[in-house]
């Protein structure tokens, strides 16, 4: 019997009963991805700083009907990551999103910052893949999500740690899925363009550069959290299943423009 729309559908991006990592999951990007994954059939791990940031994302996906579980620790100190993953059972997905930002011209930028940003959007999300990757690797392979950035590709003033972290990302994404391909581990990255989040919301209040930015967006609009689920679901699901040290940029034709 030949099957139906649905069942092939099902087969090719549905996730039931996967098990879901998501780091930096309390709020923005990360949450949404986390309910999205939900709702795709995925029982999820959610990460973040603090226990008690998690509760919103635990209760969306809880009202989706599935399992989850917190974790806390601070991705830029590879000691509490390794402390906080050890008793992990393993994932077959990870979303590697945990990030932070901080706008500041780039002669003004120190030390400590520069660690802050690089240690956690890099540093970090490489020691997480690396621990996930142990486990995964032993239970037949699995996915790798990382979540890079237009700052991947262009130069953003006051943005320099960011951007030099997100490209760090690529050249991760790509050395990762070179290397552990043959361990049934894909690494792929997704890079959004602008969204509004707590993160980018200091741009967003300057409505001049809103309304600059939305007009150098093809697709005519900036994006919506919405807009990264597809892309998200679709590297971690069985249909992506060939592919791997790739990065899926969704951004409304942004790049494609400039």
């Amino acid at each position: 019997m030949i099957p139906g729309p649905a069942d092939w559908l099902t087969r090719q991006f549905g996730l039931p009963g996967t098990r879901v990592l998501v780091t930096g999951a309390s709020r923005g990007i990360g949450q949404a991805l986390a309910v999205a994954f939900a709702q795709a059939g995925a029982d999820l791990v959610i990460a973040a700083r603090r226990i008690e940031a998690l509760a919103e994302t635990a209760d969306l996906v809880s009202q989706a009907g599935r399992k989850v579980e917190r974790l806390a620790f601070d991705q830029s100190s590879v000691g509490d990551i390794k402390v906080a993953l050890s008793g992990l059972p393993p994932v077959g997905v990870l979303v590697n999103n945990a990030g932070v930002e901080e706008v500041r011209p780039s002669l003004d930028v120190d030390e400590a910052l520069w660690d802050k940003i690089v240690d956690t959007n890099l540093k970090g999300a490489f020691f997480v893949a690396q621990d996930v990757a142990v486990r995964m690797a032993e239970a037949g392979g699995g996915s790798i999500v990382n979540l890079a950035s237009l700052t991947s590709f262009v130069g953003v003033p006051t943005a320099a740690p960011y951007g030099a972290s997100k490209t760090g990302i690529l050249g991760m994404t790509r050395a990762l899925a070179t290397e552990w391909g043959p361990r049934g581990i894909r690494v792929n990255a997704i890079a959004p363009g602008y969204f509004r989040t707590a993160m980018t919301e200091v741009f967003y209040a300057d409505q001049a550069w809103a309304d600059r930015m939305t007009a150098s967006v093809p697709l005519g609009r900036l994006g919506v959290l919405d807009d990264l689920a597809g892309a998200a679901i679709f590297l971690a699901a069985p249909a992506s299943r060939y592919i791997t040290g790739q990065c899926v940029v969704i951004d409304g034709g942004y790049l494609a423009a400039i």
